[in-house]
């Protein structure tokens, strides 16, 4: 009898030590980034070479996006910041390429990295005419079958993607929804990445006609993250965009970092001036995900 009891008590903690070890039991597997996530959105960040001037005119006028006051942050780096709708929540966010970083020019399927950003529009002919009025090629938009969508891909004066959508008389929040595409080299890996730890709502995998392939949407708010995958072996391009999550107790993300092991990109720390507390990591392609504690996250949480 004795011997059974042990037998199926060795069996029970090899069962435990499995269970914990691929992260069955609910506790440290079900810890993500997502509670403590303050904003309903992510802002994204773009570095560039080109000429400022003329990215903050295609990013502002010619996209109709709001230009907001734009920052110094030290190190001769200023942060130009481009509003989504009528809410500051959502950025597109401007700065110069830093060092250190590797930059790939090209088509969004080249390299992996953040490739793409996606805006939705209510009038085609308002966006044409926005671009001829300042003198950028007009993006030319093709129908997708089965749906009223038509759809348009151009780049930015850095050479860098921006896909057009035209949806009419969608809800407003369509309007206000940055789409953030990311070509991965392992779509498994990057989908467990942006689900369990970065905590995003995964969404349906929807097929792309416009890449030919299927994209895994992942929400937070207004913010949708799509993965892409062109094979492996691509080189990485880690350098000329991120994603940026306000959240409200920035150690916990850190603790939890390094507990899942991540690559971290820069450590924590604060901004000095700004009242801002950060950690920067890195996804399985090396994507920059910048988590940042604002004092206005810290109020509203206490």
């Amino acid at each position: 009898m004795k011997s059974v009891i042990r037998s199926l008590g060795l069996s029970l903690l090899a069962s435990i030590s499995c269970m914990t070890a691929s992260g069955a039991f609910a506790g440290e597997s079900a810890q993500s980034v997502g509670p403590l996530l303050r904003q309903p959105s992510m802002n994204v960040f773009r570095r560039y070479a080109a000429d400022p001037e003329k990215m903050f005119e295609f990013y502002g006028p010619v996209l109709g996006l709001e230009q907001l006051q734009t920052y110094s942050v030290g190190g001769g780096q200023q942060v130009a910041r481009f509003q989504l709708g009528d809410s500051a929540d959502s950025q597109i966010k401007l700065t110069k390429r830093v060092p250190n970083k590797e930059y790939r020019p090209g088509r969004v399927e080249d390299a992996t990295g953040l490739r793409l950003l996606a805006l939705t529009f209510p009038d085609e002919q308002a966006v044409v005419q926005r671009f001829r009025e300042h003198g950028f090629a007009a993006p030319e938009f093709r129908s997708v079958s089965g749906s009223e969508r038509r759809v348009a891909l151009v780049t930015d004066p850095d050479g860098q993607y921006v896909e057009l959508d035209v949806v009419p008389n969608a809800e407003l929040s369509v309007y206000k929804t940055l789409e953030v595409g990311l070509t991965v080299s392992d779509i498994e890996r990057s989908r467990s990445f942006y689900r369990d730890f970065a905590g995003l709502e995964e969404l349906p995998p929807a097929d792309d006609p416009l890449f030919h392939t299927k994209k895994y949407p992942f929400r937070h708010g207004t913010t949708v993250v799509s993965l892409r995958s062109f094979g492996a072996g691509l080189p990485a391009d880690t350098g000329s965009g991120g994603i940026q999550y306000v959240v409200h107790d920035i150690e916990k993300v850190d603790a939890l970092a390094k507990a899942r092991q991540l690559v971290i990109d820069q450590p924590l720390g604060e901004l000095r001036g700004f009242q801002l507390r950060t950690i920067w990591l890195q996804d399985p392609d090396g994507i920059t995900n910048y988590f940042a504690e604002t004092a206005q996250s810290r109020q509203a949480a206490q």
